[in-house]
């Protein structure tokens, strides 16, 4: 039996809709890559609420901002060719950026799932379900995010997500939120460590 329930997705941020929609790919999700325990799953949904919005959003909007405009031409994203910038922008739940990280995406997929499509070539597949959600949780798995939600260390949690502390308040009231749901404890870590 899976954890991931709509009460804890509505405590993500999700709406009643979009709960109910994500509800399947979430578990099978879950289930695939261990997020198996409470403690793992909220932290997993209070971090993909954040970065996606409250899950409405799949695909970072796009301005361009400065920082935006800054993912054209770097090849440590493997953007070496014109307009990659915006074509490979960020998109899932958590967020893939750049060519190379898309590439890198469809190939460890194509060694676990069968029919994972050319993320390169199409890139706007990454913003559909199921992909949406698979990749989101490939990428907490490749950070090994289960051991550090295991301890319960939000902050850190948080930095191998977003890279720093970038709303890290609303991160913690959603976690606290799911928590609820779920039943936990509600402590979280202070801003710092």
């Amino acid at each position: 039996m899976t954890l991931i329930t709509i009460s804890a997705l509505r405590a993500s941020g999700a709406s009643e809709k979009k709960a109910e929609e994500l509800l399947d790919p979430m578990r099978l999700a879950a289930a695939f890559y261990g997020v198996d325990t409470p403690l793992r799953i909220a932290h997993l949904l209070a971090q993909g609420g954040h970065e996606s919005g409250s899950y409405r959003f799949s695909k970072e909007i796009w301005g361009p901002t400065a920082a935006q405009a800054r993912y054209e031409g770097r090849k440590d994203l493997g953007n070496v060719q014109p307009g990659d910038g915006h074509r490979f922008c960020g998109r899932s739940y958590i967020q893939t950026t750049g060519r190379a990280n898309y590439v890198a995406l469809r190939d460890r997929l194509r060694e676990r799932f069968v029919d994972v499509p050319d993320f390169e070539i199409d890139p706007e597949v990454l913003e559909q379900l199921p992909w949406c959600v698979i990749a989101a949780f490939d990428y907490w798995d490749m950070r090994n995010l289960n051991a550090a939600a295991d301890r319960d260390e939000f902050v850190l949690i948080t930095r191998r997500v977003n890279g720093g502390e970038n709303g890290i308040d609303d991160r913690r009231r959603r976690l606290v939120a799911i928590k609820a749901a779920l039943a936990l404890g509600c402590e979280v870590q202070p801003h710092s460590v």
